[in-house]
């Protein structure tokens, strides 16, 4: 538009120019004919005048549109330390002969490269670490777990970053070590530059957002657990958890994130065990936060691969939950306990709007492998690692004590991955 005002501009000039020329409309010996040489600088005039208007519309050059700002995320599930699978570290540590009493690093070490490829990668601690109390890890038919604090460096040089603590053993061995645990766990994320949350030394700390930058993008993170396997925190200790029923401190805690932060990743450590159908207490509690303003959740708990969704806000946008992600690592022997989920996604910023979308959504299905009813040589597999040969192989038919599904094969690891796993959201290929 600016470059046909300039043109108009000139052809007006250009007609007064002729008006005033001083070529005389009754003869026509002159029509069309320059009789002097002053009459030259009409068409160099209004050459003039039309650069001149075309510099005078010139926009300013118009400045790049900054790049979207990219977080990819990984997580995984109940990081659940069996008697089997902390004895499995302590073979482990002997075969290495370092002088180590555990050496957990082998149970992992065929997903590291999908932690590792993570800008930000979290795990949800389900045991605690009191090194004043005995390592146990429901031995003896009590579900009472406490592990040793190697498991901490091995899951930290993994590749984790972020540790969620609000599950249902805090109080395995009281409020003491507890508070023990949490110390430690925050002594290792000074050490190693590590967001910990779920379990607070108090009010104040619960109520302290943690939020972690990354590549730009501010990221929160909050946690919540359902119950406390019929514990309390004793009325006098400053401890605390936030529950899943205190929906007046949820949508307080997600709004101020949201309001600190691009994006929100709540845990959710909710539903019940060994179950593989979300409830409806949990659908309706994951569309509230979503609406709060959460962006993502990771549920955990079941001890099983859930489905996952999207769930749209009421302004159009939407978040997506993993209702559970099922087990990381675990000595269980039901087959439905050893096949878990590794979450991935992407959040963006936009450049322009530097509004946030949860993009590249996937999942990688993970199996818990070990070789005998002892639970020997025991690792974590992604799905693209697994074989039909191992399957047939699995120990879980021998062990003990045996659960009600004992039997193992590759169809069966397809099958409790095509029930609980949506086509649209599995990466088998990772």
């Amino acid at each position: 538009m600016k470059v046909k005002k300039s043109r108009s501009f000139a052809a007006v000039l250009a007609t007064v120019l002729l008006v005033l020329s001083p070529v005389s409309c009754g003869n026509t010996k002159n029509v069309g004919k320059i009789e002097s040489t002053d009459s030259l600088e009409a068409p160099l005039e209004q050459s003039s005048a039309e650069t001149h208007a075309g510099e005078l519309t010139t926009e300013p050059p118009t400045k790049p549109i900054p790049e979207d700002k990219v977080v990819h995320v990984c997580a995984a599930g109940d990081n659940l330390i069996h008697y089997s699978v902390y004895k499995n570290a302590e073979q482990y540590a002997a075969e290495a002969g370092n002088g180590a009493a555990y050496d957990f690093a082998p149970l992992y070490e065929n997903v590291r490269y999908i932690i590792e490829d993570a800008d930000v990668a979290v795990l949800n601690q389900e045991t605690i670490i009191s090194q004043s109390n005995e390592i146990r890890g429901a031995n003896g038919g009590a579900l009472l777990f406490n592990s040793p604090p190697e498991v901490a460096d091995a899951v930290i040089d993994l590749g984790f970053d972020v540790f969620t603590m609000a599950n249902n053993h805090l109080l395995d061995f009281g409020a003491s070590a507890l508070e023990e645990s949490i110390s430690f766990w925050n002594g290792k994320a000074i050490e190693n530059n590590l967001t910990v949350l779920g379990a607070y030394l108090n009010e104040e700390d619960a109520n302290n957002i943690r939020i972690r930058e990354v590549n730009g993008v501010k990221i929160a993170f909050l946690a919540y657990a359902e119950h406390l396997n019929g514990n309390e925190i004793p009325y006098d200790s400053p401890l605390r958890v936030v529950m899943t029923y205190e929906e007046d401190v949820i949508e307080r805690q997600i709004k101020e994130a949201s309001a600190q932060a691009d994006a929100v990743i709540v845990s959710a450590h909710w539903g019940v065990d060994d179950v593989q159908i979300v409830n409806p207490e949990q659908i309706a509690l994951a569309n509230k936060m979503v609406n709060w303003g959460a962006d993502v959740i990771l549920g955990c708990h079941t001890h099983t691969a859930e489905t996952m969704e999207w769930i749209e806000r009421d302004d159009g946008t939407r978040g997506f939950v993993y209702y559970s992600m099922g087990n990381f690592i675990c000595a269980q022997t039901d087959n439905f306990n050893l096949v878990g989920e590794i979450p991935e996604f992407d959040l963006v910023v936009d450049g322009e709007t530097n509004e946030l979308t949860v993009e590249n959504v996937s999942c990688v299905p993970t199996i818990v492998h070990y070789d005998d009813g002892n639970f020997s040589n025991m690792r974590i597999y992604p799905y693209s690692k697994y074989t039909p040969e191992l399957a047939a192989s699995h120990g879980i038919p021998y062990a003990i004590p045996q659960g009600t599904y004992n039997t193992f094969s590759w169809d069966i690891v397809n099958s409790i991955i095509e029930e609980n796993i949506p086509e649209e959201f599995r990466d088998l290929d990772r």
